[in-house]
């Protein structure tokens, strides 16, 4: 088994908050990313999948095709974009960089499987000390 990682970028604004909340409980829990004006980041996407390499071109797989799934599902969405308002697959959750790595999970999770490979980690850097790694193992119901 082989793992294979892709890089993308992408900038995006949001607020974390929960709406049943006051703004003051949201700023004891969130801190000033629960900013009523929103605040932004450049985020660091890594896409691993894994499989085993094909046996005429020893690759796992087309990483043109991987980058333009990643762009056309992940990428494009969010890039530029306000998560809690305009992206689709955010709607109803909480803008945690928690909850993006779920949800990106679920946008490629079959995607990828068309590509003859699985969906093996999501990697986001929001910042230099703030990284989230997801694996799929979470109950996706109720993020």
């Amino acid at each position: 088994m082989l793992y294979l990682t892709r890089r993308e970028r992408f900038n995006a604004a949001h607020r974390m908050y929960h709406p049943e909340w006051t703004d003051d409980k949201n700023l004891e829990v969130f801190g000033k990313c629960s900013n009523p004006n929103w605040h932004g980041h450049n985020y660091n996407l890594f896409v691993t999948v894994k499989g085993e390499p094909h046996p005429e071109t020893s690759l796992v797989v087309n990483l043109k095709e991987l980058s333009r799934v990643i762009r056309e599902k992940v990428v494009e969405p969010l890039d530029h974009r306000n998560m809690n308002l305009e992206v689709d697959f955010m709607e109803g959750k909480i803008a945690s960089t928690e909850n993006l790595a779920m949800a990106i999970w679920e946008v490629l999770e079959k995607e990828v499987q068309v590509l003859g490979v699985k969906l093996h980690c999501i990697r986001i850097e929001e910042t230099e000390n703030n990284i989230v790694e997801y694996y799929g193992e979470i109950n996706h119901g109720n993020y």
